[in-house]
Formats: structure tokens, sequence, C-alpha cells
């Protein structure tokens, strides 16, 4: 048996990269199907976030190419696109889960969000049956690490998020917050650690725009904020100073074309958009337009950078709890081996009568 995993993150491909290999939740059966649908396949996780989709898989997998797991779910996918994959097996696969599940391979390293995305991805695969016991295994350590890690470090101290270094960005942008109007698109998790942090920066004008109504009433009544039906948006921005947007839609929502005619009416008063989706919400395009300024999440990975230097002992201590944890890992996968061999050879080979 053979563990292996394949994917990008922002540390091998750019947003534009990442975005074309995003799998939604609603399309996450489906996608676990098809992989497990691949020859040598016996079980499958998928992991996909803002920064990065994953594949985790067990079973005979040392004959195969990433090529034929990308291509069994994007058969469009170009050669400049497979560049981008990274492939990791045995011991590297079980290092690398460990190290996304504690934040360490975050673009905000030490961020929380991950380890719940990693424990989704994992649930939605044991609900489709697609798990066994080489992946509950190692998933299910990965949540002891995560958890470990945290609790024996300092790398969570001061805890930043992207939602935070979105804030952070315009915090540069601006100086001080206070005055500036900011609406949100989409009221999910990241938004709402946005809208926190703005918040926390003294910002006391939040505008929250998203499908579900309730939902945009929630997230605007926790920072007293107004919430906006999601199809009067457009009106409603006129006087606004920032725009961060993060929804799941599939498709872009902010573009040239919705801006330009509020742009009009708004007197040459500079717009800060912040895109924080996968797939981006906003169309690159709109960067080109006067008085717009547009970043997006690969803008975000230098400011995260940044704040690097501060975490990197307590990293360093991080990455001490993952080795003793892989080296436990790694045991287990051999005294399972060798007690797989031994009971094929009594099967092989009944006793004498």
């Amino acid at each position: 048996m053979n563990l292996s995993c394949l994917g990008l993150s922002h540390h091998t491909a750019n947003v534009g990269v990442r975005e074309r290999f995003v799998v939604p939740d609603g399309a996450m059966d489906g996608a676990l199907q098809r992989l497990r649908q691949v020859p040598g396949v016996d079980e499958a996780v998928i992991l996909s976030t803002c920064n990065r989709t994953e594949f985790y898989v067990a079973g005979n997998v040392a004959h195969f190419t990433p090529d034929r797991i990308i291509e069994s779910l994007w058969p469009s996918a170009s050669s400049q696109d497979l560049s981008c994959v990274y492939h990791l097996s045995g011991g590297q696969t079980a290092r690398h889960l460990f190290r996304v599940t504690a934040g360490l391979e975050s673009m905000a390293v030490g961020e929380t969000e991950v380890f719940g995305q990693v424990k989704r991805a994992y649930q939605a695969a044991v609900r489709l049956g697609a798990t066994g016991k080489y992946l509950n295994r190692l998933f299910q350590k990965s949540f002891q690490v995560g958890k470990q890690v945290r609790s024996t470090t300092g790398i969570t101290k001061g805890s930043i998020s992207v939602g935070s270094v979105a804030v952070d960005l315009a915090t540069q942008i601006f100086g001080s917050l206070k005055g500036c109007k900011v609406m949100l698109l989409g009221a999910g998790e990241t938004s709402e650690r946005t809208a926190r942090s703005f918040h926390s920066r003294a910002v006391n004008q939040i505008f929250v725009s998203n499908r579900s109504f309730e939902r945009a009433e929630k997230l605007a009544e926790s920072v007293n904020g107004r919430a906006i039906r999601f199809d009067a948006w457009e009106r409603e921005f006129i006087d606004v100073d920032i725009l961060v947007s993060s929804t799941a839609a599939p498709h872009t929502l902010v573009t040239v074309a919705k801006l330009e005619p509020a742009l009009r009416r708004r007197r040459q008063r500079p717009l800060f958009i912040i895109d924080l989706a996968v797939p981006r919400d906003v169309e690159p395009a709109v960067h080109n337009l006067s008085g717009v300024y547009l970043y997006d999440l690969d803008s975000l990975e230098a400011m995260a950078a940044k704040g690097l230097e501060a975490r990197w002992r307590e990293a360093e201590l991080g990455e001490e709890v993952i080795r003793r944890h892989v080296q436990d890992f790694d045991e287990w996968m051999q005294r399972t081996a060798l007690s797989t061999l031994v009971s094929g050879v009594m099967l092989e080979c009944p006793p004498n009568p």
C-alpha cells in the first residue's frame, strides 16, 4: 500500500492557475468518485481552499504520475499547469499534511482556518465512503499534530489570517481606517474574519452583501454594520472606499461593465478592491480603470511574508513536533505492511495435515 499527495498551492502557482483547479463544495462528491476510478486508487481525500488544491490517495499508486490524477478531473489541463503540480509519497505525504493542518504551509503562517478546512475535506470523503484504514489513520493523526503544534508552541500568538492581512494592506493605503466605508461581498468564514479585523481598527461603516440575506444580516449585526441585498450592492457602493470580495461564485462578479457607470458618479474618488476569492470575484481588467486599485491573494502573499520572521522560531518548534509524529506514522505503516505480508503468506501456505 502506498500513500501519495499531489497538488498545487500558493507556493507553486499564482492565483490565475489555482482558480482553474478549485473543487467547489457542490462538485466534491463527483470529483472524489472520478478520482477513485483512477486505476490503483483505493482511498482518496480532496482538499480545496483559496490557496491550495491537493489530492491525498492510498492504494497501488506507485506506477502512475500526477498527470493521470489531474487529467482525470481536468482533461484540458495544459503542460504549463501540470508543471505547477507537486507529487509527494510515503513519509513526505504525512509530513506535508501535518504541516498543512498545523498552519505551517499557509500563506499566513499559523492561521487557524486551515485546520477546519482539512477537517471538512476529510469528513466529506468519509461521508462518501472514499477513505479506509490508511487515510483514516493519516488524517486523524494530522488533527492530533495540528492541535499539539498550536498548544505547545507560540505559532498562533498574534495569529493572522488572510482577512487580517487584507486589513493590514488597507491600513497601509489609508493610514488610519477611521472614517472609511467598507463593503464586503460574501458572508463566509473569510469575510467574517475580515469584517471583525476592520471593526477592531475602528471602522464603523461596514456593509455586507451576500446571496443569503440572512447570513449578511447576521454578519453585519456582529460588527454594527448594515446588510445589503445581493442584487443591490452595485447601487450601494458609490461612497465606498474599500470593497473586499470573498464569495464562492464560479464566475467574476465585479466587472469593468458593472464598475464603469458607478465610477462616473464617484467623481474621481479612488476605490480600493481586495479580492480574496478563488476563483477570483473581480475581473483582472478592473485594475486598468482610472481610480481603481485592485489587489488579489498574490498581492497579499508578499505582505504575509513580512510577518514570517517573527514566527519562524515557533515554526521550528512545530517542525520538531511534526518530525516525531512522522516517524511514528512511518513505523505504523511498516508494522501494518509486515502484518499484511505475514497474513498473506499464511493464507498461501496452510499447515500440512
